[in-house]
C-alpha cells in the first residue's frame, strides 16, 4: 500500500478514476494502522504483578476484557484485508492504464506563454533587466593578466527566485535585447524529468539555426563535443532557463567553450544551490529576483483590471488594497487574482467575498490555474517525506511565524522524519526545513547570530495551495476555514486544526466529524472550550499552547495511547494528572510558561534521577544543577548518545585562594568532566554553564562536535584552555 502511495503521488494530474482509488488506499492504509497499534496496546502490561486477591480478581476481568478487546480489533483487521482486497480486485477490473509513469496530461506551461506578452504590459521589469544586462556585460576589474584569463570564459548570470516570480519573462526580456549582439543564440527550457539528450539536441538546433533529428543524435557526450566544436571560434548568448537540479548543469555547461571570448550566459532556477553552482561554474554572478514594489504592484493589478482610460473606482479603493497586499509583489498572484476579479462584477461585496476566499477557489477556476500549476511543479517535485512535511504546513495559521524546533518536533512526532546512521532526528529534520527554505517554499524569518534560521513564514500564496492540496488527500481538516470552491471536507479527521479569533468568532467543531482517527489536535487563537481529549483516541500530537486549559481537560489523557508530542505552553496549568507518566510513547512536553512546578511521581520515578541515561530519545536537557545531582546521574548524562543542547549548573562550593573545589564538589566535577567528554564525540551541538568555575584549569575535557559554547561567570578570569580545541565553534 506504501509502495503504490508512493508511486501514485509522483502523478501530477491522476484522472478521477485514479483520484478515488488513490483516496481510498490512502484511507484504509491509516485505519489498518490505527488498528494494528490498538492491537499493539491491547497486548501491553505484560509486567504487572498485582498483589492481594481482590487486586487480582480485577486484573483477571481485565485480561478478559483485553482477550474480548483483542478478538474485536483482529475482527476490524480481518475487515480491512478484505476492505483493500475489494479495492484492489475493483480496479483491476476497471483498469486501462499504465498510469504508474510520470507522464501527465500534455498542458502548456503556463510560463511559456507568459514570455510572449508584449513588453509593454508588463511591469516593473526595466531596473532588473538594466541589472542583469549590466552584469553580463560589464568589463572586468581584476589585473590585466588576470584580465586575460577570465576573458577566455563566457560571462554568466543565474537569476534565482520562487516560482511565480517572473524569473523566465525577466530573462526572455533579456534575451530580447542582446540576442542581435550574438551570432549565435538560444533559449532553452530544461523544466523537471526533462531528456538531457532532447536539451542538448535543442540547445545545437538553436545555435546552429538547424534541424538535427533525433535519428542523427548520439549519445550525451558526443552532443556535447558537437556543440562545444560548434561553439569554439564563435561568440554566442544562451538562456537556460527553468534548472531544477545541479546534475542537469553540470551536464549542460560542458557544452559551452571556455576559450570563446565574450559570450554570455543566462540561467534561471528556484533553487539556491543550484544558483551557485551556475555562477561558480565560470565568471558569474547571481541575481535574486524581487517582488514588485507597492508601486509597480498596484500599476501590473490595475492593467489587467480596467483599460487605460479607467480608474479604480473609490468604493473599491479599500479592499482592492487588502487584495494587492495579499499577493505581496509575487507577479503570477497579482495576475490570476486580479483575472479571478476581472470576471466579477464591481461591487464592493462581490470584492469582499473574494478577499475573503482569496486563493481558496482554487483548481476549478481557470483564473488562477495558472499559478497553481506553476506551484504544482515545485511540489511534485518534492521526495515525498518533503511533500508530507509541506502539506503539515497546512497546520498553521495563515500569516503566522512558525519556530523552526517547534515544526521539526512536530514532523518528529508524526513520523514524517525516518532515521539515518550519523544524524539524530532533529538534524534530519532541520535538513527537511532547510530544503524547503531553499526551494523557496518557506520563507525566512529570524535569523541568529550564526547565520542559522529560527523561523519561518509561508507565503499566502502558496499556504492556499498547500491546504488545497492536503485537503483533496484528507491530511487536514479546517473547520470554520473558508473553503468555498475547494470541495467538501470529509467526515473522517486525520489532522485536525482549530483557528479562531474571538469569543463570538470561535470555531465550533460541525456535528458528524469522526474525530477517533485523528493523529494531531491543534489549537490556535481564542477559543473557551476545549474539546473532549478522550475521543482523539489515537493522537501522535496535541497542541493546546495558550489556550483556556484547566487541570480537568487533562484528566483522561492517558488514554491517548500513541501521544509523542504534547504542548501546553502558556497555559494556567499548575498540575498534571499522576498517570502522565503511562504515556509510553511521550518524547516532548512543553511546559514553558504554566505554573507546574513539580512532575508527578509517575514521570519522576521512571526518568529520574538516577535513570537518565534510559532517555536515549532526549535531544535538549536544560537548568540542570550539577550540585545536586547524584554521581550516577551526571555519569548518566554522558551515555544520552542524541543529546544536542546542554545547559548546566555547576555551583560546587570554591576555594577562591586555591582555587580548588572541595572533596564532593571534585568527584561531581569529574562526573560532569566524563560525561562532557562522551557527548562531544557524539551529537552535542549547544553547551551552556553557569558559574563552572571548576571547569576553567580541566586540559582533558575535549567537545570536537561542540558549535555553540556559552560561559557565564561573576567573575571570569581566563578563556579556558580547552576552548582553542573546538574546532567547530
Amino acid at each position: 500500500m506504501e509502495a503504490f502511495l508512493l508511486k501514485m503521488s509522483e502523478v501530477e494530474d491522476p484522472n478521477p478514476q485514479d483520484k478515488v482509488w488513490m483516496n481510498e488506499v490512502r484511507e484504509l492504509s491509516y485505519d489498518l494502522e490505527d488498528a494494528i497499534n490498538d492491537f499493539m496496546q491491547s497486548i501491553g502490561d505484560k509486567d504487572e504483578k498485582p498483589d492481594g486477591f481482590i487486586e487480582k480478581i480485577k486484573s483477571s476481568l481485565g485480561k478478559l476484557g483485553k482477550m474480548k478487546a483483542r478478538r474485536q480489533i483482529g475482527k476490524e483487521i480481518q475487515d480491512l484485508k478484505k476492505q483493500i482486497i475489494e479495492v484492489g480486485e475493483r480496479n483491476a477490473r476497471y483498469k486501462s492504464r499504465e498510469t504508474f509513469s510520470k507522464m501527465v496530461n500534455a498542458t502548456v506551461d503556463p510560463r511559456a506563454l507568459a514570455i510572449f506578452e508584449h513588453s509593454s504590459k508588463l511591469v516593473g521589469l526595466e531596473k532588473p533587466k538594466a541589472e542583469i544586462i549590466k552584469l553580463l556585460m560589464e568589463d572586468d576589474i581584476r589585473p590585466p593578466v588576470q584580465q586575460q584569463q577570465q576573458q577566455q570564459y563566457p560571462k554568466i548570470v543565474s537569476i534565482v527566485g520562487s516560482g511565480g516570480m517572473g524569473k523566465t519573462t525577466l530573462a526572455n526580456q533579456v534575451y530580447q535585447e542582446l540576442k542581435g549582439q550574438y551570432e549565435c543564440r538560444a533559449f532553452v527550457s530544461v523544466s523537471r524529468n526533462s531528456d538531457m539528450t532532447n536539451i542538448l539536441r535543442t540547445i545545437f538546433n538553436e545555435v546552429a539555426k538547424t534541424d538535427y533529428a533525433s535519428t542523427e543524435a548520439g549519445n550525451i557526450q558526443q552532443l556535447i563535443i558537437k556543440i562545444t566544436d560548434f561553439l569554439a571560434d564563435k561568440r554566442y548568448f544562451v538562456i537556460v532557463d527553468d534548472i531544477w537540479d545541479v546534475y542537469t548543469w553540470d551536464v549542460i555547461k560542458h557544452t559551452f567553450p571556455v576559450t570563446s571570448s565574450g559570450s554570455i550566459i543566462t540561467t534561471t532556477t528556484r533553487i539556491n544551490d543550484v544558483a551557485k553552482s551556475c555562477h561558480s561554474s565560470f565568471n558569474g554572478d547571481t541575481y535574486n529576483i524581487r517582488p514588485l514594489n507597492p508601486v509597480h504592484s498596484k500599476k501590473l493589478f490595475q492593467g489587467r483590471l480596467f483599460d487605460s482610460k479607467e480608474y479604480l473606482p473609490s468604493h473599491l479603493e479599500k479592499v482592492f488594497d487588502e487584495i494587492l497586499e495579499k499577493c505581496d509583489g509575487l507577479p503570477l498572484a497579482i495576475i490570476a487574482i486580479s483575472g479571478l476579479l476581472a470576471n466579477k462584477g464591481r461591487t464592493e461585496a462581490l470584492w469582499n467575498q473574494v478577499n475573503d476566499s482569496i486563493g481558496r477557489a482554487l483548481e476549478r477556476n481557470p483564473s488562477v490555474e495558472e499559478m497553481m500549476k506553476i506551484l504544482s511543479l515545485s511540489y511534485f517535485d518534492l521526495p515525498p517525506h518533503l511533500k508530507t512535511c509541506l502539506l503539515h504546513l497546512s497546520i498553521f495559521q495563515e500569516d503566522s511565524t512558525i519556530k523552526k524546533k517547534v515544526l521539526v518536533r512536530r514532523w518528529i512526532a508524526e513520523g514524517f522524519i525516518h532515521g539515518e546512521a550519523r544524524y539524530t532526528l532533529y538534524e534530519l529534520g532541520e535538513r527537511c526545513f532547510n530544503e524547503l527554505l531553499n526551494r523557496g517554499l518557506i520563507q525566512p524569518g529570524k535569523i541568529d547570530r550564526y547565520g542559522k534560521v529560527k523561523n519561518c513564514q509561508v507565503h499566502d500564496t502558496i499556504l492556499d495551495f498547500i491546504i488545497s492540496k492536503s485537503i483533496d488527500v484528507n491530511f487536514i481538516t479546517l473547520p470554520g476555514v473558508p473553503i468555498l470552491t475547494i470541495g467538501t471536507q470529509r467526515k473522517v479527521v486525520r489532522r485536525l486544526s482549530l483557528q479562531g479569533f474571538n469569543k463570538e468568532k470561535s470555531t465550533i467543531l460541525p456535528a458528524g466529524l469522526v474525530l477517533s482517527h485523528a493523529r494531531s489536535l491543534s489549537m490556535f487563537g481564542i477559543f473557551w472550550e476545549i474539546p473532549y481529549l478522550e475521543e482523539f483516541r489515537h493522537l501522535c500530537v496535541l497542541d493546546l499552547s495558550h489556550q483556556s486549559l484547566e487541570e480537568h481537560h487533562l484528566e483522561n489523557i492517558v488514554m491517548l495511547f500513541q501521544l509523542r508530542y504534547l504542548n501546553i505552553k502558556g497555559t494556567r496549568i499548575s498540575k498534571l494528572p499522576e498517570q502522565i507518566g503511562r504515556l509510553g510513547c511521550l518524547e516532548m512536553l512543553d511546559l514553558t510558561g504554566t505554573f507546574v512546578e513539580k512532575l508527578p511521581a509517575s514521570i519522576i520515578a521512571v526518568k529520574f534521577p538516577d535513570g537518565i541515561a534510559k532517555m536515549q530519545a532526549l535531544e535538549t536537557l536544560k537548568d540542570v544543577d550539577a550540585s545536586i545531582q547524584s554521581i550516577d546521574f551526571l555519569c548518566g548524562l554522558g551515555q544520552l548518545m542524541n543529546l544536542r543542547s546542554l545547559r548546566l549548573i555547576l555551583d560546587f562550593e570554591f576555594d577562591s585562594d586555591t582555587e580548588d573545589t572541595n572533596m564532593v564538589g571534585e568527584e561531581h566535577n569529574k562526573a560532569v568532566v566524563s560525561s562532557l567528554c562522551k557527548l562531544g564525540t557524539q551529537n552535542l551541538r549547544s553547551l551552556t554553564i553557569e558559574f563552572g568555575r571548576s571547569l576553567l584549569h580541566e586540559e582533558s575535557l575535549c567537545l570536537p562536535t561542540l558549535e555553540d559554547l556559552s560561559i557565564y561567570f561573576w567573575d571570569f578570569p581566563q578563556v579556558p584552555t580547552w576552548v582553542s580545541s573546538l574546532r567547530n565553534l
